[in-house]
């Protein structure tokens, strides 16, 4: 699970909290408010990953004093609430697991797409398309092709392909 539905998770403990009487203190609602706000920045400009230690620090301060309130109250909805918090932790490696959209050894600076090869993208098309867009590429042992570069070029060569693959579909 994203940081999103801890976020929301912790102000859901939150409005609970307040409908059984506990008073919120101001800093704990503007460590909630800028946990949001750094979180919707960080999904506009993924690159800035600076951001994240601060959600993080964000999210612990609102998760240490929610918990830490809910315990007063009573151990068995604090314990409710933990297991909430640890099933996005438990989420969120799985997703890690599923797909990564980090490709390795390729620059940060650059933008990269993965190609399949099969019969009507052969390896040595690609590589002609590549070296015509000014592309390097890294063949990779599941077969697939892993082209990186410039984003505009990267842009021109997937629009090669699909007017390649219409050109073929409507033949």
């Amino acid at each position: 699970m994203s940081y999103e539905e801890k976020w929301k998770v912790l102000a859901d403990l939150l409005t609970e909290l307040q409908e059984r009487g506990e008073k919120i203190p101001a800093d704990v609602i503007n460590d909630l408010r800028s946990a949001k706000t750094m979180i919707q920045v960080l999904k506009a400009d993924p690159t800035h990953i600076e951001n994240i230690s601060r959600i993080d620090t964000y999210l612990r301060s609102v998760e240490s004093y929610a918990i830490f309130t809910t315990e007063k109250r009573g151990t068995e909805s604090a314990e409710e609430w933990l297991k909430k918090l640890e099933e996005p932790k438990r989420m969120k490696n799985k997703e890690k697991e599923a797909a990564s959209r980090f490709a390795p050894r390729v620059p940060r600076d650059k933008n990269w797409v993965r190609i399949q090869i099969s019969e009507d993208i052969t390896q040595e098309h690609m590589k002609k398309l590549v070296e015509e867009n000014d592309l390097s590429y890294k063949i990779q042992k599941n077969g697939y092709m892993l082209v990186y570069g410039n984003g505009e070029n990267i842009k021109s060569l997937v629009k090669k392909l699909a007017e390649q693959f219409r050109g073929t579909r409507n033949a």
